[in-house]
């Protein structure tokens, strides 16, 4: 079992940035492809980011590239996500995941996911 704390959301505004970790305990997160996801309002969970066992390969959805930045320390058991130039449209709670699947996507490849943390940017 892995446990994964998200932190670092809160209210910023547009053209802002945020840095979100997540926190895993219970076993290392280097078993694991450790991703970003998130949840507006109404809406499904949807991918952000992805980051390979030791942080060789990162992915990004196309919405956040070039402003957000995963990156892992497992020496750390913890996992970040830099957000810069935050957009209003960037509002969501954003869920920390852990993987077995080496190109996670979608919900359906998480075996273990945070409670999330709120980021709110207004205009």
């Amino acid at each position: 079992q892995v446990q994964l704390v998200e932190s670092g959301g809160g209210l910023v505004q547009a053209g802002g940035s945020l840095r979100l970790s997540c926190s895993a305990s219970g076993r290392t997160i280097s078993s694991y492809v450790m991703g970003w996801f998130r949840q507006a309002p109404g809406k499904e969970h949807d991918f952000v980011a992805r980051i390979s066992w030791y942080g060789g390969s990162t992915y990004y959805a196309d919405s956040v590239k070039g402003r957000f930045t995963i990156s892992r320390d497992n020496a750390r058991n913890t996992v970040y996500l830099q957000m810069n130039t935050l957009k209003p449209e960037d509002t969501a709670v954003y869920y920390c995941a852990a993987s077995r699947v080496r190109n996670l996507l979608g919900r359906d490849g998480v075996d273990y996911w945070g409670s999330g943390t709120r980021v709110t940017v207004s205009s």
